[in-house]
């Protein structure tokens, strides 16, 4: 994504601090969120990762109220979220989801725009999707097409352009690139991740991905049962000592990595 186009957050922006001060959430007896107390800094980039059901997108889903906690809360810059309107909030919220939610009959400038519509009642004016559209590698042109004219990572790219539209600090993703081929999946993560940095982001993304995690992340929470079992930097997960549920995530890649190396190593003995 590109680094060029001019936007209005200036470059020395941090994104909010988020805090979760106790937050549990329970469907019945099943508990999806079981107390978690944790703090982001300002401009970090903290992933989620976690087995299916371990609650990391309804953790990620309490900042900006699309769940509800039943105990507890978030803050983001010392604010409770639930100070706020739930359609005010997510305003200044940027929310981008795997299957990416383009309204079809949309051009993608009408999409990008969506939320500056449902705010003022006017069309983001045209100079700003162009900057937008800029800022997430998309030619200016694509502004008049459709979603089903574009390929699933040029979606996801305006996904992303929409949820910037609002200039957000803090910005939430939801398995953002779970539906995308690895070669686009690789490159919008990295371009994201120097999109973040540019632009002072606070962001927290759920993954399924460990490697993923690794690669972009600041700081990675490994869920467990609807707890945090372990909070880390990617150096650390990966020196090991974080705990068993850590250790068979980050085994997963590893165990990737030397069976592709064997299997070189293999390939050149043939081959000598």
């Amino acid at each position: 994504m590109a680094t060029s186009p001019s936007f209005s957050r200036p470059a020395s922006a941090r994104g909010p601090a988020v805090a979760f001060e106790g937050v549990a959430k329970a469907y019945g007896s099943t508990v999806a969120i079981a107390c978690v107390d944790a703090t982001i800094s300002p401009g970090t980039f903290v992933a989620i990762v976690g087995s299916s059901g371990s609650g990391k997108s309804t953790l990620l889903k309490t900042v900006n109220r699309l769940i509800e906690p039943d105990t507890g809360n978030v803050r983001i810059d010392g604010a409770d979220v639930a100070s706020q309107e739930p359609h005010q909030l997510r305003r200044s919220i940027g929310y981008v989801f795997q299957n990416i939610g383009l309204f079809p009959h949309m051009t993608v400038a009408q999409n990008i725009g969506i939320g500056a519509r449902l705010a003022t009642g006017k069309p983001l004016a045209e100079a700003r999707v162009a900057t937008l559209l800029d800022l997430v590698d998309l030619p200016r042109d694509f502004a008049a097409r459709l979603p089903e004219q574009l390929s699933g990572g040029q979606q996801q790219r305006v996904g992303v352009a929409r949820a910037l539209a609002g200039e957000p600090g803090l910005m939430l993703m939801d398995e953002p690139f779970g539906a995308l081929d690895p070669v686009t999946r690789e490159a919008l993560g990295e371009q994201y991740r120097a999109l973040h940095e540019r632009l002072g982001l606070t962001t927290i993304m759920v993954t399924h991905d460990m490697a993923e995690a690794l690669l972009f992340a600041d700081r990675v929470w490994v869920m467990d049962a609807g707890r945090i079992a372990a909070d880390a930097t990617p150096a650390q997960l990966i020196a090991g000592g974080c705990g068993a549920e850590a250790e068979a995530l980050v085994a997963v890649p590893r165990l990737q990595a030397e069976r592709i190396t064997a299997m070189r190593h293999a390939e050149g003995k043939l081959g000598a």
